[in-house]
């Protein structure tokens, strides 16, 4: 048996005017997808235990099979894991943005105006990293170059004990409450404030205006964390896999987990990323003789924070068309596969955030059709189903083990 499972990042969502009153789910034309739905069973999942945020490092690991309760000790360590920082017991790391803020004199009365700073390239923050470091890099802190605007701060010997806030959670707003707060604070406050006058004017920031773009004038720190320790996904369920995505989180939870990471050129984390890539790389993975492959899109978590309307309907058809029916195609050969498609979080539109309410999984196995009296994929019809998963970790251990999908 082959399993693949193909994560549209903050999928789910609400029914939109915009929309013809329809989600992006219900409105887009996917006819891979919704013939799985007719022909597979679906239902809904809690991936967001309560009193947890919602992010996406926690739903991840849900649907991975592992309880965020237990498990979960922040983002930003797993995201290290993926760019290859060694971290001791002892260190404290952070998620580093490079942001667009506004050009108001003081600096907490401005306003975070891009989270991503208009998707800044690799290359280009890349200097901008190098000069912070360069600036606030001492024996016990350290800035680390990741991949387009998410960047990584390691503190030796730092502290848990802050309350920092993602920033896109809080765009077109004013950033004076959500400054940092805590016993260490100043420091990381010290570094944000200083580091606008290192950026604003950089030569790197000076192009980017020039060309229309907005220019990455800020760092800010949050997702504070300590190093991770997964129990093996290999030793848990028996079979071996490898992790697709464009983004270190994703990278990171699928390399503690023991699983091989796939790089595939031209995988951005937004719309303009490689999907064909990404489904061909799944499929070669297959071919070598994994058992199961995880591949993550970003695209619509990105277009619901950036209130894309149009484009996060346009990367649901493009995962179908490109994806989804890529794989169909290529898994065809094979005597049975399941199949499970699902979004870890909503990020709905009209919020621009992540919520924690649970989203539709939709699971296919070839050699195990039903006539579903479904038409196709979505939230409602998932719901309708009367399938409901409180404990979502357990999702993968019904998608892996079950030998009966009807056991659901």
């Amino acid at each position: 048996m082959k399993y693949i499972v193909v994560l549209g990042d903050g999928m789910a969502d609400y029914r939109m005017p915009e929309l013809d009153n329809l989600t992006p789910l219900e409105k887009a034309k996917k006819p891979n997808i919704d013939r799985l739905a007719q022909k597979g069973r679906m239902g809904m999942v809690k991936t967001v235990p309560d009193g947890i945020a919602p992010g996406s490092d926690v739903a991840n690991l849900s649907v991975m099979g592992y309880n965020p309760k237990v498990y979960y000790s922040g983002r930003s360590p797993l995201e290290a894991v993926s760019m290859g920082i060694n971290l001791k017991d002892t260190d404290v790391t952070f998620r580093c943005n490079l942001v667009t803020l506004s050009d108001e004199e003081e600096y907490s009365q401005k306003t975070m105006i891009d989270y991503s700073s208009d998707e800044i390239s690799t290359k280009e923050a890349g200097e901008l990293i190098a000069e912070i470091q360069r600036h606030f890099g001492t024996s016990d802190i350290t800035f680390y170059n990741g991949i387009s605007y998410r960047h990584c701060m390691v503190w030796h010997n730092g502290s848990l004990d802050f309350k920092l806030t993602p920033p896109h959670d809080i765009l077109e707003r004013k950033i004076t409450e959500y400054m940092p707060k805590g016993p260490y604070s100043e420091t990381i406050i010290k570094m944000m404030v200083e580091s606008y006058n290192i950026l604003k004017d950089h030569p790197v920031n000076r192009e980017r205006i020039a060309k229309g773009l907005r220019p990455a004038n800020s760092i800010w720190i949050w997702g504070e964390g300590k190093k991770p320790a997964l129990s093996s996904f290999n030793d848990k369920y028996k079979i071996t896999g490898s992790v697709i995505s464009a983004v270190d989180l994703i990278k990171g939870i699928g390399i503690c987990a023991g699983l091989d990471s796939i790089d595939v050129e031209g995988a951005t984390g937004n719309i303009h990323t490689n999907f064909l890539g990404k489904a061909q790389a799944a499929l070669n993975e297959i071919e070598k003789g994994k058992d199961f492959v995880y591949v993550h899109l970003e695209a619509p978590d990105e277009c619901g924070h950036r209130h894309e309307i149009e484009n996060k309907v346009k990367s649901i058809e493009l995962i179908d068309e490109l994806v989804v029916g890529t794989l169909l195609n290529g898994l065809e050969k094979y005597p049975d596969y399941r199949i499970m498609i699902l979004p870890d979080h909503p990020t709905p539109l009209s919020l621009r955030t992540h919520t924690s309410e649970p989203i539709p999984f939709l699971i296919y196995q070839k050699c195990d059709e039903i006539d579903s009296g479904c038409t196709g994929y979505d939230e409602f019809q998932a719901k309708e189903s009367g399938i409901m998963i409180n404990d979502g970790y357990t999702l993968m251990d019904s998608f892996i083990k079950l030998k009966n999908l009807n056991e659901l």
